[in-house]
């Protein structure tokens, strides 16, 4: 009850104003998408959602992914992949409530964002991944979503790379999710940087960095791109978010002051769609330049 008591109060912090760094010139760091960007239209032709099973080595089970191919997907192209990461009592479904096939194939279809593969994984690592378990909020539940990058190194990958034809490289390689998968995208991201060129956060959990309940998976002064690497990262935060409070800003605020360029912004909303699908649109048309 304590550590329940002390981590709610941790969460429901305000969300603090930060500068936002801008892409280039004429470019601004962020767009409020426009009108109908999360809705099918009659002139586009949208990718097709599949659903695989692939054998885990790390949790010894077989492990479901969905996967969306653009549209006329022909393995004598390779695409760049982006993965897709899901919030603490979600699993491999929880992003198709914010129409990624939609809200991607739309930008796609306007020539707004390359053609690409999207994997959207279960990311809670461990034999019994069922969503919304009955140790939510617990660290050892939270433990299971950090295991999922020896998952996605060892296992999910591999499975791509050998039935997909995919391009390789981090200039080719996206990860982004929303909530708990916006805490693993920032840290998957920042420990794989040699695999990840871009990583995206949509108000992300915490625990990246330590707090009450966590020591936190990066030390304040270890939390940036080490030296060579230039990842082009996004975190955003919906201005009425009581769940994650102001660990987005935190985030975004921690990388500035180690010196690593992020964008970050504030938009209208919740933890919600709401919110993750304004992030969504804006990461995707800024990834595989």
């Amino acid at each position: 009850m304590i550590r329940a008591a002390v981590l709610l109060l941790t969460l429901c912090l305000l969300l603090p104003t930060l500068p936002v760094l801008a892409e280039a010139a004429d470019e601004p760091a962020w767009n409020d998408p426009p009108e109908g960007f999360d809705q099918r239209r009659e002139d586009v032709t949208y990718g097709t959602t599949v659903f695989k099973t692939y054998l885990s080595t790390t949790t010894k089970t077989f492990r479901k992914v969905l996967i969306i191919l653009p549209p006329d997907y022909t393995p004598e192209k390779e695409y760049p992949v982006l993965y897709l990461l899901h919030g603490i009592g979600g699993d491999h479904s929880e992003w198709s409530g914010g129409k990624p096939d939609v809200v991607i194939g739309n930008l796609m279809a306007d020539g707004l964002a390359p053609e690409m593969i999207v994997v959207m994984p279960n990311i809670r690592a461990r034999a019994n991944d069922a969503a919304n378990p009955s140790d939510t909020h617990t660290p050892e539940h939270y433990a299971a979503f950090d295991n999922f990058i020896n998952d996605l190194r060892d296992n999910l990958m591999p499975f791509i790379a050998k039935n997909y034809s995919v391009a390789e490289g981090p200039e080719n390689t996206a990860v982004a999710g929303l909530s708990m998968g916006g805490r693993e995208a920032l840290y998957i991201g920042l420990t794989m940087l040699d695999t990840f060129g871009y990583i995206g956060a949509f108000c992300p959990a915490p625990g990246v960095l330590g707090y009450a309940v966590e020591d936190g998976l990066f030390q304040t002064a270890d939390f940036k791109a080490a030296d060579g690497y230039a990842p082009y990262i996004l975190i955003n935060a919906g201005a009425s978010d009581g769940t994650v409070g102001a660990w987005p800003s935190t985030y975004a605020q921690t990388l500035m002051d180690n010196g690593t360029d992020v964008t970050f912004y504030v938009t209208e909303g919740g933890h919600d769609f709401t919110v993750w699908k304004h992030g969504l649109y804006n990461f995707a048309k800024r990834i595989f330049d």
